[in-house]
């Protein structure tokens, strides 16, 4: 299965295969001409792929990698330093190209350290997470986080290309597998009611994997829709941030620790819908609709942190503009819009 993000000079194609990284020249060498190229990937992730990549990919070119710690906290505005240093020890050029390989960490991380190493250097997406492969490597919205709140200081930087294997989520722990079902739950719940049925009429993510290539490249393609409509995130693509607004606040409530970003942005997602309920919002019931589906997939909808303690971290949200949020509600499932308001809009229940 392949795609195009059709962007003008920025267009990037998207492959779906079970295998590709099997035979990654492939794909490479017809969109890269240069010399080096430069892996970032996590301690656990280059564990499994790493060397295989390597090997196929120094046939043709000279190859160096740069390993971090697996998680958030690998993504802190303070690691990239070390970063830059061991890039530069390599002698990357701006012909050259970075290979995020990895999950959605690595993937903002990596297109982070891509849009600003010499002003820009090209890199290549591999997502090996679900949340990655349905969600965060396609858009070409990158970042790392400050302490005072998630993806704070970021940059607009699309791939040259996406490669996606979804063999590679049989090596990813249970949990990530939970987690990059919120983000594929959320799609169903904007956008696309039959998705949303579709993914409740299973019994468990095992009975789901058998359609895994159709469930990634149908999130893709609603990816893929708005990103092209709506390139810097204030028009359209503001839909994708359902769930969001409460999802981030949470994992900074617990400093990222507590709550992966699936499992924060699943109790964002019914928590706000309860609420936009109980103003009459969005249609009563619907909720539920989304407990249910997030409950069979193992993901949390409460989290018993009171309203006021989210306020702080809420204020801090890249999406407050002008002091004001949009808060991205569904007047059904399939059905969203935004609706402008300010912090006073959670103050309807005092619990998430």
């Amino acid at each position: 299965m392949e795609m195009t993000v059709n962007l003008g000079k920025d267009s990037y194609p998207i492959y779906i295969k079970q295998g590709i990284l099997d035979n990654i020249n492939a794909y490479i060498e017809p969109v890269y001409h240069g010399s080096k190229i430069m892996i970032i990937s996590d301690d656990r992730v280059y564990s499994f792929y790493g060397d295989k990549i390597e090997k196929q990919l120094s046939q043709t070119y000279l190859v160096d990698h740069v390993i971090v710690p697996h998680g958030e906290q690998s993504k802190r505005f303070d690691i990239l330093p070390s970063i830059y240093s061991q890039i530069l020890d390599f002698h990357l050029t701006r012909t050259d190209l970075i290979i995020a390989l990895g999950g959605g960490v690595i993937g903002d991380l990596a297109g982070f350290v891509a849009s600003t190493y010499l002003r820009g250097v090209k890199f290549v997406q591999i997502p090996t997470s679900l949340l990655a492969q349905v969600d965060s490597s396609v858009g070409g919205k990158v970042a790392v986080d400050l302490p005072e709140g998630k993806n704070l200081i970021g940059a607009f930087k699309h791939p040259t290309m996406v490669l996606i294997d979804p063999l590679t989520l049989q090596t990813l722990e249970e949990r990530f597998i939970n987690d990059g079902m919120g983000e594929v739950i959320k799609y169903g719940c904007i956008f696309d009611k039959d998705l949303f049925d579709r993914l409740a009429s299973y019994e468990s993510f095992d009975d789901l994997y058998k359609d895994i290539d159709e469930i990634i490249y149908r999130c893709v393609d609603l990816k893929r829709i708005v990103v092209e409509k709506d390139l810097f995130d204030f028009g359209d693509r503001l839909s994708l941030n359902f769930g969001h607004t409460l999802g981030h606040a949470l994992e900074q409530r617990f400093h990222y620790e507590t709550y992966s970003h699936g499992e924060a942005v699943s109790i964002g997602m019914v928590q706000l819908t309860h609420i936009a309920e109980l103003k009459g919002l969005s249609k009563e019931g619907t909720s539920e609709q989304i407990k249910e589906v997030v409950s069979l997939y193992h993901l949390p909808y409460e989290s018993h942190v009171s309203t006021a303690d989210l306020k702080e971290a809420m204020s801090l949200d890249k999406k407050n503009i002008h002091s004001k949020l949009n808060y991205v509600l569904l007047k059904d499932i399939g059905q969203y819009y935004v609706y402008p308001s300010d912090l006073s809009f959670i103050d309807e229940v005092e619990v998430i």
